[in-house]
């Protein structure tokens, strides 16, 4: 039997080596192959237990693959026979087990992920201290790293996980049986790995771990049954990561805290410095911990920021998080003179969010990194302006002051006093307070006795330059907090302009075309100053992303790939590639990735309403077809069929008037047969959108004769010049459409009066030549609210008979005349009547005579009219009248 689709896995997870998880997979073998599965061995690792050998017998086993690694030879499962065989069940022992070099993969859970693809399901084991996230607290509590890991999401993402647990007592009682190792490690494991201490803290984890899932299970559960009541608020944890060695730990210990509740999402944020220059971390050591973050599920951002606190919290609070997860500062004691440090002000500062200080072993052992706060930035012009002012200034007015006497101490300090403001105006607080200074320097040295020493003799003069000093640090700082404030203000109002606009597009319903996400992500490029900008999706987390929407050159087709990367749910996200952006454009970009979210969903909610509409026609089209095949089919088939069981009847002698009557209905039923067959299989090519026209030159006197073969020979006139230029059409189709015209006027016009048909070419003032067609009736006529109705596939208009058709020629004649790029439409006839006026674009030749001039088409159809009326049997047009198919 062949799987479809994905397999399904099962884990027997262990809480600790020889619980008996491979005993219990194996039996669950035997359970299965007993209920008739496919079953077999792809790799069992019994160790030598003699129950597990007995155990595994009677499955079939698929035999190994030798490999030579540095001399020596290995087995390990051979996932390509595996593969050929195509088992419904495999069995996978050890996911977490590392392959020998020159496998085709690294880690056996990938060769598990082989099969399951291949729609093979697997029944594997794993040991909770295999689990990437817990390796340092196994390590902690054991002693032993563990070099063979798996992540935690291959296991979270198994249909059913089922724990293998034991009481450390029982599991120390097997083991001193000589049930799990050789006697030689006996004593070796009692006294080192299987402590009691040991088994009980794993034992724990185990429980603690599956216990998470079966909460996963459960929610899983009342959603399916819609059960209402309070859901867990989703946890997301951010770790602060700087680049320094203890970001694995952290991201580890905010892995566990994110597992431990239901739906919690993990994310790392790192804040670099918008100069450019290097912090205090690693660059590998970020790539690094990048690397362990996604193989736990988790997704890496870097923002732009000046104070890493509050570059962490506007992110943490841009992306709602509820806990934030830091390290233990690596400066010295001596260092928090400089600032509390980011620890401490993240916590201050936290509001409602959760904050964990983890400590780790490099804490308070290296430098870490010092808070400066930096003034607001005025631009590399107006900095080195300020710097000049501040600097030279004091210097040059100085220089000045030396050549003009008399003005006195407190006007020179006026004039020293105007120079710090200016160098505040331009530069900021640092430039003033360097003017600031320089300037009581040179007051000091030039104008305050005694003079050219930096000493003061009179105690006023010391308070002067003292204020002095004051008083422009002070214009200095309001200077700076007046640019701040402004900066703020400009930034606020146009965050809140454009989620104005936003807002206003949802309140007013945001149209749905292919192009509207493209103008969405070009005005995000533009708002943000991007170079590229996506919109990636993919079906569920372990798919690849796929980019629904771009703008700009090289678009990223990954995260991983952006600069910018904001999640929108689960299955969603908007990256741009250009540069990092600051915590704080986090927010307004939010907005749009919501916004783009919205159209998606629009989008393909419009989709799916055009095609429900499509399915509600072809149900439509599909009754009323069993309609015309219940009755409208049956009746000919019912004439045949009586005049042919006549024909055969041996008990009646016809003579040769009765049987050609009879022969006679059975042509005439035939043909309508034919008729209305034709006609169900034109429609289903309209509706199917397989009818493809051969486009080409066409005389229209070549197409119209043939059109008359199924009415009678004096039914019609035709008046079409032979001056009249070709058109372009597929002369099928045209004929088959005239045909259908044609019959339908003839069918209704009263007996004896002809159905006029004629054609000439128009000339409109700057637009393409076309060719139109006029068949004239003298019926009963159509009301206006009707003349598109009788267009539809099965309507029939009035209190038309059951045997007038199944109301499919006038729809079938539009449908090929639109697939040629002309029309059909329906007018009154002047003095009663209907007239079918069908329009196709003519060939215009070079040397064809300029448009003639005269009377209009309404005016050229008057004669028609008339000469119809003229005939001795003419009846004018009166009342609606039925099915014109």
């Amino acid at each position: 039997m062949v799987h479809m689709g994905r397999g399904r896995l099962r884990i027997y997870l262990g809480a600790a080596p020889g619980v008996g998880k491979t005993y219990a997979m194996l039996a669950e073998a035997h359970r299965r192959a007993g209920r008739g599965t496919d079953v077999v061995a792809g790799f069992v690792e019994h160790h030598g237990r003699e129950q597990t050998l007995a155990r595994a017998e009677g499955l079939e086993v698929v035999p190994r693959r030798e490999l030579v690694h540095r001399g020596a030879v290995f087995t390990e499962m051979d996932l390509d026979a595996v593969l050929a065989r195509r088992p419904q069940v495999a069995l996978v022992d050890e996911l977490a087990h590392s392959n020998v070099p020159g496998s085709r993969n690294a880690k056996r859970w990938q060769d598990v992920e082989e099969l399951l693809a291949a729609g093979v399901d697997v029944v594997s084991t794993v040991n909770i201290q295999h689990l990437e996230s817990l390796g340092d607290v196994v390590e902690g509590i054991t002693g032993v790293r563990q070099r063979e890991t798996v992540p935690d999401d291959v296991v979270r993402r198994a249909d059913q996980i089922e724990l293998v647990d034991m009481s450390p007592q029982a599991l120390r009682r097997r083991l001193a049986h000589g049930n799990v190792y050789a006697p030689e490690k006996i004593d070796a494991a009692l006294s080192n790995y299987f402590r009691p201490g040991n088994l009980t803290a794993l034992r724990e984890l185990a429980l603690l771990w599956t216990a998470d899932r079966v909460d996963e299970y459960l929610q899983t559960y009342r959603a399916e049954q819609g059960i209402q009541g309070t859901w867990q608020t989703r946890e997301r944890i951010v770790v602060g990561l700087t680049g320094g060695p203890e970001g694995a730990t952290l991201i580890r210990r905010a892995a566990r805290i994110a597992a431990r509740g239901s739906g919690g999402e993990l994310l790392a944020v790192h804040i670099t410095r918008s100069d450019g220059l290097a912090g205090t971390g690693s660059p590998q050591a970020l790539i690094e911990q990048r690397a362990l973050l996604e193989s736990l599920g988790g997704t890496f951002h870097t923002v732009l920021g000046e104070d890493p606190a509050a570059g962490l919290l506007d992110f943490a609070r841009g992306v709602n998080a509820t806990q934030v997860v830091l390290g233990s500062s690596r400066r010295k004691a001596w260092q928090y003179v400089y600032g509390p440090g980011v620890g401490a002000t993240v916590t201050r500062d936290s509001g409602d969010i959760d904050v964990h200080i983890v400590t780790h072993e490099h804490a308070a052992k290296g430098r870490g990194r010092v808070p400066i706060r930096r003034v607001t930035d005025l631009g590399r012009r107006r900095a080195v302006a300020g710097w000049l002012i501040g600097v030279a200034g004091p210097l040059l007015l100085a220089l000045l002051l030396t050549h003009v006497n008399g003005l006195g101490l407190s006007t020179d300090m006026l004039l020293f006093l105007t120079v710090t403001v200016c160098a505040a105006l331009v530069g900021g607080l640092f430039p003033a307070v360097a003017s600031a200074l320089v300037g009581s320097s040179a007051l000091n040295y030039w104008f305050t006795p005694p003079t050219h020493t930096f000493s003061i003799s009179e105690p006023q003069n010391i308070l002067a330059v003292a204020i002095f000093t004051a008083v422009g640090i002070a214009v200095a700082s309001v200077v700076d907090l007046a640019a701040r404030r402004t900066h703020q203000a400009a930034r606020s109002q146009t965050e809140a302009q454009t989620l104005s606009a936003l807002a206003g597009t949802v309140l007013r319903g945001a149209p749905t075309g292919e192009g509207v996400l493209t103008a969405l992500l070009d005005q995000v490029r533009e708002t943000f100053q991007q170079d590229s900008a996506a919109l990636l999706e993919r079906a569920d987390e372990h798919s690849p992303w796929r980019r629904t929407a771009a703008s700009g050159p090289h678009p990223p087709d990954r995260p991983e790939q952006a600069d910018v990367d904001v999640p929108v749910g689960e299955h969603l996200a908007l990256v741009l590639a250009g540069r990092v952006l600051p915590a704080e454009d986090r927010r307004l970009l939010g907005a749009f990735a919501a916004q783009a979210a919205v159209l998606l969903e629009r989008r393909r909610l419009a989709g799916e309403a055009a095609a429900a509409r499509r399915e509600a026609e072809g149900n439509r089209i599909r009754t009323a077809l069993l309609a015309a095949v219940s009755h409208d089919l049956r009746t000919p088939l019912a004439g045949i069929k009586a005049a042919v069981s006549s024909l055969r009847s041996e008990d009646v002698e016809w003579d040769e008037a009765d049987e050609a009557e009879l022969l006679a209905g059975i042509e005439e039923g035939a043909d309508r047969l034919d008729h209305l067959i034709n006609n169900l299989l034109d429609m289903s090519r309209l509706q199917t959108g397989t009818v493809t026209p051969l486009i080409q030159e066409t005389d229209l006197d070549e197409v119209v004769p043939f059109a008359l073969a199924g009415v009678p020979p004096d039914a019609v006139r035709l008046d079409v010049p032979e001056s009249l230029p070709m058109i372009f059409a597929d002369a099928g189709l045209l004929e088959r459409s005239l045909a259908n015209l044609i019959e339908n006027a003839v069918k209704y016009s009263p007996q004896g009066v002809r159905v006029y048909v004629r054609a000439d070419a128009l000339h409109p003032v700057g637009g393409t030549a076309r060719m139109e067609l006029r068949i004239v009736d003298r019926g009963p006529g159509v009301p206006e609210e009707a003349k598109e109705r009788i267009f539809a596939p099965f309507q029939r208009h009035g209190d038309a008979p059951r045997g007038a058709g199944v109301g499919l020629g006038l729809a079938v004649a539009r449908g090929f005349v639109e697939a040629m790029d002309g029309t059909v439409a329906a007018e009154d006839t002047p003095g009663g009547g209907l007239t079918m006026v069908v329009t196709l674009p003519a060939v215009e030749r070079p040397s064809e005579p300029a448009p003639r001039s005269g009377p209009g088409p309404a005016d050229r159809v008057a004669p028609a009219v008339a000469e119809a009326a003229r005939a001795p049997d003419g009846v004018p047009g009166g009342a609606p009248y039925g099915s014109r198919a």
